[in-house]
Formats: structure tokens, C-alpha cells, sequence
């Protein structure tokens, strides 16, 4: 007989977590690093997901070193801003990419001007990699052990 109790079983293997924890990590520093050689610092805007990616790099160490409820609840609002800013970044490069092609020929409309602002000169779906480094970094926090503990502590 195991001392498997279904809170136990519910909860997601250390190893996993420490894996996607990994990935995070990586991820974020294989992004900054690559915004950084893309010069993509121009205008405040672009500094935006660098300066998230440094954050999110800073709060998965955090939680990788010493997980608290506090720094779990903190890591997931930074996965929310992850989220938003990959939505954001997709929207400002379409929208970029559809005034560039405007420019160069004001005619162009229709599946021709949604193929060229597809493939335009800012990459439109880049950004969707913040959104997926969000999605990560919220299935590290999925049945956390600290939350759970912080959830049982705040009803007491």
C-alpha cells in the first residue's frame, strides 16, 4: 500500500516542474539575449518585453531557489504580463507591418495585403513567444506545493 493521498496524488512530479522551470529560464534568456542582438530597443515600447524577460528571468530564480506563496502569487502575475505583452507585441508588429506595406502601395487590400503583412518586415507572430514563456511559466505554478500551503495557511 502506497501513502498516495488524493491531495498527493493531484500534484504535479518535482522533476516536472523543475523541468519547465528549466525551460522557462532558458527561454527567457535565449529571448532577451536575442532581442538584445536585434537591436530591439528603438523606442520604450520595444524595451518592454527585455525588461520583462530580466523580470521573469529574476522571479523564476526566485522561485527556483526559495518557492513561497508570496513569490508564487508574484510569478504568476509576471505570467499575466507575459501573456498581455505577447498579445500586445503581435498587434503593434501587424499593425506596423500593415502601414509600411500602405506606404508602398496604398492600393494593396484584401488576401494580398494579409499575406504581406504576414510575412513583412517585422516577424508578426514573434511576439506569441511571450505568450507561450506566460503559459509556461503558469504550468511551473500548476498545484504548486506553496500554494497550496499559502491557501491552507490564509484560511486558518
Amino acid at each position: 500500500m502506497t501513502n498516495e493521498t488524493p491531495l498527493n496524488r493531484h500534484r504535479l512530479s518535482p522533476l516536472w516542474r523543475r523541468l519547465a522551470l528549466g525551460l522557462f529560464l532558458i527561454g527567457c534568456g535565449g529571448t532577451a539575449a536575442e532581442l538584445l542582438l536585434l537591436e530591439h530597443f528603438e523606442d520604450p515600447w520595444q524595451w518592454t518585453p527585455i525588461a520583462l524577460l530580466g523580470v521573469g528571468l529574476a522571479g523564476g530564480f526566485v522561485l527556483a531557489i526559495h518557492a513561497t506563496p508570496g513569490a508564487c502569487r508574484v510569478f504568476r502575475f509576471l505570467m499575466w504580463l507575459f501573456m498581455l505583452a505577447g498579445v500586445l507585441g503581435m498587434y503593434l508588429h501587424l499593425k506596423s507591418n500593415v502601414e509600411f506595406e500602405r506606404e508602398m502601395n496604398a492600393a494593396v487590400g484584401g488576401f494580398d495585403l494579409v499575406a504581406k503583412v504576414l510575412m513583412g518586415a517585422m516577424p508578426a507572430l514573434a511576439p506569441g513567444h511571450m505568450a507561450l514563456l506566460g503559459l509556461l511559466g503558469f504550468l511551473v505554478l500548476l498545484r504548486h506545493p506553496a500554494l497550496a500551503r499559502g491557501e491552507s495557511s490564509e484560511k486558518e
